[in-house]
Parts: structure tokens; C-alpha cells; sequence
């Protein structure tokens, strides 16, 4: 007979989910409400607004989608887009290649700008597509790419759509509430994102912001979006502002409690207090990390602090070192993916996970476990390094 399931208590310091707090646990054991009773409503409303808060915008139409930041990503795209659209997709990395994929079942066109794993969206080959392809509608790209740690120039590519008279779309599942993020300020049209990254939330919902220029493409398609549930005039009936709610889909009630927890957790924060506190433990974690003699596979000037790949050293086993963690020391952290896989960790500072403890459990069990396999590192620097960056 198959009894009830109790995991460990791990340390998530991979590329998601990171930590989840007591406070928002606790939310999710709250009394389940009627996705209609008029108290939910309310706090549906309340989400829209930190969701705004944490976006830095006022549109209208922002909401949390019930389901993961993949699901965000395709109703943006089935939205925004039509059968023979033109869209100029930068990839450089995992989550690009899946806006490639979203622009074909839509039945449109991609128009691929390729860069290096591990090198930010080049805005001049950006430019240069939109020079060889005037009729693209819409620019697609990724904020902060997981799979390598990489940040983007998201101002200037939302600029460069507007140039263009183009929809900009943008992937914010690893940044919002770890790194700047200014929807409004930098005129981006369609962001998406993940609860289960920075905002320290359990993983299964989306939340998604589009500005006025993308509802006045939404309401003047010609052809229906081919997602019923993700199409956003339809749930906008349900999700909109007045009293009066329309059936759409029976939300995640407890789920939306954890997120409206951890909403109100990072407004009590400030979002520019998150962002400091995901600098600081980034680097005292890259100071530790290279006392100890690793590196780094990101530029300086790139590296996402929520998401740190290091190189894994010559001769090291990469899943022996990630299984020891795990069984060991409860630390989970992140195998490189695609192109870097076998050649780099990714190391989550997320949210909850962004802890002065974390760094230092990270950065002591990492040497231990490097130790025993031999690898050339520098033993007993690792745990100064990091404290002196942390005093400071």
C-alpha cells in the first residue's frame, strides 16, 4: 500500500525552482476558496497590482496565466501572432530555439538571429534582420537566458522593435525580481515569466504583462488564436477588472495564495533591494568560486547574478560532483545544457536561495567534494573570499 510522499528539505541551487519560503508554504495551506467567491476576486485584483509592481507597469492587461512560464511564452505568441507573420527570433541559447518552435506552430516564419552560447543578443545583428526582413511584425528575445547565464540588452531591443514598428516579445522567467526589469520604461509589448525563480514561488504559474500596442493586435485578429485556453480576450473576461468575472478556467486558488505571498514579500523588499541582494551574493559567490581557482564561463559584463555557470575544471566528473552534492550535502545545482553540457555547472542565487548561507554552504561543500576527486583547487580560500565580498 502506497503511503503519503515527504521529501527532504534540500538547498535549491539550480536554475529552478530555488527555495520556497515558510511564508509562502504556510499560503498554500490556506482554506481553499471558490475560484468565483467574491473574496478570491479580490485578491485576484491585488495580484494584478504587485504583478504591475513587479513588472514596472500599467497595463492593463497583466495577469498570472495557471500554468508554467512555457505556457506564458506560448500565449504570447499565439496572441500576438498569425498564419505568414514574419518574426525576427534571437537565440542564444536554449529558450531562443523554443521561441523558433512557438513561431512555426503558429503557422508563421522565423527569421533567426544566431549568437554564441554564452554571448549576449547582438543588437547589430538584430538590426541587420530587420533591414533584410522590413515586413517583420514582431522581435522575440530572451531577457536572461537559464541555459547560460546570459543577459541581454533588453532596452535597446525593445527599442530597435519600436524603430521598426515591430511587437517586441520577451522572456523574463529568470530575471523579474532578481534583475532590473522596466516593461513600461523600455517600451517592451509582451513579457512573460515563471514564478518558481526569483519570486521564490512554487513553480506553475505565469505571470505575463502586454502593453496597449499588443492589445490593439489581439483585438484586431482576423484569424482565432488556436489556443482556446491561452487566448486572452477570453481570459480576459475572467481576469479583468470589473466585479463582474466570466467563467473561463477554474484558477489555481492555492497556488495564487503562495503568489500573492511571495508578491507582497518582494514589494515589503523593494524591488531595487532584491536586486541589490542578488548583486552582493553573486559576488561573494564569483569570489569564492575563482579563490578556489574555477572560472567563470560568462563575461563579467553578462553574467546574470541569479544564475551563475562556472566551468567545470579539466578532469572533473560532472554528475559524480552534482550527485555528491545532492546526497551529501542536499545541495542541488544545475548540469550545463545543449552545447555546454558536461563543460558547465549553473549555480541558482534565486530569490530565497540569494542567502549569505547558501553562498558559503555552496562554496564549502563544492571544495569538499572537488577535493576528494582530485581536482586542482585551492583549498581554504574559498570560504574568506566570499566572507571578506560579504562584510564589505
Amino acid at each position: 500500500m502506497t503511503g503519503s510522499f515527504y521529501p527532504p528539505q534540500r538547498t535549491l541551487m539550480g536554475p529552478g525552482p530555488s527555495d520556497v519560503p515558510a511564508r509562502v508554504l504556510g499560503a498554500l495551506a490556506r482554506p481553499t476558496l471558490g475560484h468565483l467567491d467574491p473574496l478570491f476576486v479580490g485578491l485576484m485584483d491585488e495580484i494584478k497590482g504587485l504583478l504591475q509592481y513587479a513588472f514596472k507597469t500599467r497595463n492593463e492587461l497583466t495577469l498570472p496565466v495557471s500554468a508554467p512560464g512555457s505556457a506564458g511564452m506560448e500565449a504570447c505568441f499565439v496572441n500576438l501572432l498569425a498564419p505568414g507573420d514574419t518574426v525576427i527570433v534571437c537565440a542564444n541559447g536554449v529558450f531562443g530555439g523554443r521561441m523558433k518552435e512557438n513561431v512555426e506552430r503558429c503557422g508563421a516564419t522565423a527569421i533567426m538571429v544566431e549568437d554564441e552560447w554564452g554571448q549576449p543578443v547582438s543588437i547589430d545583428k538584430a538590426r541587420a534582420a530587420f533591414a533584410e526582413h522590413p515586413q517583420a511584425s514582431v522581435l522575440a528575445f530572451v531577457h536572461a537566458e537559464t541555459s547560460t547565464g546570459v543577459r541581454s540588452d533588453a532596452a535597446a531591443l525593445c527599442a530597435l522593435a519600436r524603430e521598426h514598428n515591430a511587437l517586441s516579445i520577451v522572456d523574463t522567467v529568470t530575471s523579474l525580481g532578481g534583475i532590473e526589469l522596466d516593461v513600461d520604461g523600455w517600451g517592451a509589448d509582451a513579457v512573460y515569466s515563471g514564478t518558481q525563480k526569483c519570486l521564490s514561488c512554487v513553480p506553475g504559474i505565469s505571470p505575463v504583462t502586454f502593453s496597449p500596442r499588443a492589445v490593439e493586435r489581439i483585438q484586431s485578429r482576423e484569424h482565432k488564436v488556436q489556443s482556446w485556453f491561452l487566448d486572452m480576450q477570453l481570459v480576459m473576461g475572467y481576469w479583468g477588472g470589473n466585479s463582474k468575472r466570466a467563467y473561463h478556467h477554474t484558477a489555481p486558488v492555492n497556488a495564487l495564495y503562495a503568489l500573492h505571498e511571495s508578491l507582497v514579500m518582494l514589494q515589503d523588499e523593494g524591488l531595487e533591494a532584491a536586486w541589490a541582494r542578488h548583486a552582493r551574493h553573486h559576488a561573494a559567490l564569483v569570489a569564492g568560486l575563482e579563490a578556489m581557482g574555477l572560472s567563470m564561463a560568462v563575461a563579467a559584463e553578462y553574467r546574470l547574478p541569479q544564475l551563475n555557470a562556472v566551468n567545470i575544471p579539466a578532469g572533473v566528473d560532472d554528475a559524480a560532483v552534482r550527485s555528491a552534492l545532492l546526497n551529501e550535502f542536499d545541495l542541488e545545482i544545475g548540469a550545463g545544457l545543449g552545447a555546454l553540457a558536461g563543460k558547465t555547472w549553473r549555480i541558482g542565487l534565486m530569490g530565497h536561495s540569494s542567502r549569505e548561507r547558501n553562498v558559503l554552504t555552496l562554496l564549502a561543500a563544492l571544495e569538499s567534494v572537488l577535493g576528494r576527486q582530485g581536482a586542482a583547487i585551492n583549498s581554504g580560500a574559498a570560504l574568506p573570499a566570499a566572507q571578506a565580498i560579504l562584510a564589505g
